[in-house]
């Protein structure tokens, strides 16, 4: 059970990171200054910086879809690597949709907040670069859980293209028309989801297809 005071920290922690990204919006995230966050959090610049000693880390710190946590659904999942991301993905975020629900928050808030957050990475030189680590460690990741499935080395283009196609479509969800003129309720942005892994499976069945005999 969570202790009185690891819950007032964690909502205070929480409470810089939307100060943060509502000001990263509206300004900028070049114009936007530890002090100015400290104050729309109602907060000292200390207690900023005790948080997120850069103000990267206000963007990239905290993030449920960690390495760590697919690392572990895919040591011990049951089918395959692709099925494994898809329940990964699920639980995580209909993880999020409890944790709104318990802080009061409107249902889809937080997926309102990574799609601000998606925004100010992509239109950021130097963020684009800091998201593609993380991103990078993903793809090594299920590429390896992949070429297990498959017999294949994980750096094997099926296993590599795959998993390039898996990540790359999971993120640019944030950004696509689909999910800015959808409900942002979890039941709704799954079937989403569920797209890209089938784009993903369809890829690696033709890649892993055995070739036509050429004798005929």
């Amino acid at each position: 059970m969570e202790g009185r005071r690891d819950r007032k920290k964690r909502q205070t922690r929480e409470r810089i990171q939307t100060s943060a990204l509502e000001l990263f919006t509206s300004h900028g995230y070049r114009n936007t200054t530890i002090a100015a966050i400290a104050e729309h959090a109602d907060v000292a610049t200390r207690t900023v910086t005790l948080h997120f000693p850069t103000k990267e880390d206000l963007l990239f710190a905290d993030d449920p879809f960690a390495p760590e946590s697919l690392a572990a659904r895919l040591d011990n999942r049951p089918g395959t690597a692709l099925d494994a991301v898809g329940e990964w993905m699920r639980d995580t975020m209909r993880a999020l949709d409890e944790r709104d629900a318990d802080q009061g928050r409107r249902p889809g808030e937080t997926w309102a907040l990574r799609v601000k957050r998606a925004t100010l990475i992509t239109d950021d030189e130097d963020l684009r670069g800091h998201a593609r680590t993380s991103y990078y460690e993903l793809e090594r990741l299920i590429a390896a859980a992949i070429g297990k499935d498959l017999g294949l080395p994980p750096h094997a283009l099926a296993p590599r293209l795959t998993a390039y196609t898996v990540v790359g479509g999971l993120r640019e969800l944030y950004m696509t028309h689909e999910a800015h003129h959808r409900d942002t309720a979890t039941d709704a942005l799954l079937p989403l989801v569920d797209r890209v892994l089938d784009f993903a499976r369809a890829g690696l069945a033709r890649l892993t297809a055995a070739p036509p005999d050429a004798t005929g």
